[in-house]
């Protein structure tokens, strides 16, 4: 189902309850979905939009625009926004999106996780990319089979996860990249990208009418 809105920051309008917030920003319709910690890691507190002024998070979005993933803005390109990028199929948000003092709490992480979950069920992309730990730890939990509690992120950076209807790439936190880890992350979505990462099956001929029925 594609979702009929040309807006991207806070495409679903989510209201959580925090005075200050950073929403989801990107491509509604996307088919990658980078999941962040929240704006005291990965940013965007002052400019509204996730993964922007934080430590190393220019890396991610380096690699993002090589793919075509992400544009960066020149600083007097026109918009309706202050975003420094504009986002081609690919969705950012975070696990808990409120600007709070410090470290969320577990109690407030599970708060917010509503809000998540259904920014995540809204976009409906096919390959989600868990950036740090806890992002991944929360995303393997929730969409895969996999041990989050055994799980090794330095050692399975970039590789890829069957998850329940996703592709995971877990990506390690962007600030203690080494040269490599931004290589791999590229080549690995590189070669994703030339094959087809939705795998879908039409089962519209099961179906009355001409329209195709596609599933994951």
């Amino acid at each position: 189902m594609k979702n009929v809105t040309d807006r991207t920051s806070n495409p679903f309008g989510m209201r959580p309850p925090h005075d200050e917030y950073v929403a989801g920003y990107g491509d509604a319709n996307a088919d990658f979905h980078v999941v962040g910690d929240h704006p005291g890691v990965h940013g965007g507190r002052e400019s509204g939009v996730p993964f922007t002024d934080a430590p190393g998070v220019d890396r991610l979005l380096d690699v993002l625009a090589a793919l075509g993933l992400v544009q960066h803005r020149n600083e007097d390109a026109p918009g309706d926004d202050a975003a420094p990028f504009d986002a081609s199929n690919v969705f950012f948000s975070y696990l808990h999106m409120g600007v709070v003092d410090g470290t969320p709490t577990e109690a407030q992480y599970d708060d917010m996780e509503r809000f998540f979950d259904a920014e995540l069920r809204a976009i409906t992309a096919h390959v989600l990319l868990p950036v740090g730990e806890r992002a991944t730890r929360h995303v393997l939990s929730h969409y895969t089979a996999v041990d989050a509690d055994d799980f090794d992120l330095d050692a399975n950076h970039a590789q890829e996860i069957l998850g329940s209807g996703f592709l995971v790439y877990p990506v390690k936190e962007p600030a203690d990249w080494r040269a490599e880890d931004a290589d791999a992350l590229h080549d690995a979505l590189a070669d994703l990208l030339d094959w087809d990462y939705r795998r879908e099956s039409d089962l519209g001929r099961f179906i009355v009418g001409p329209e195709p029925y596609t599933v994951r």
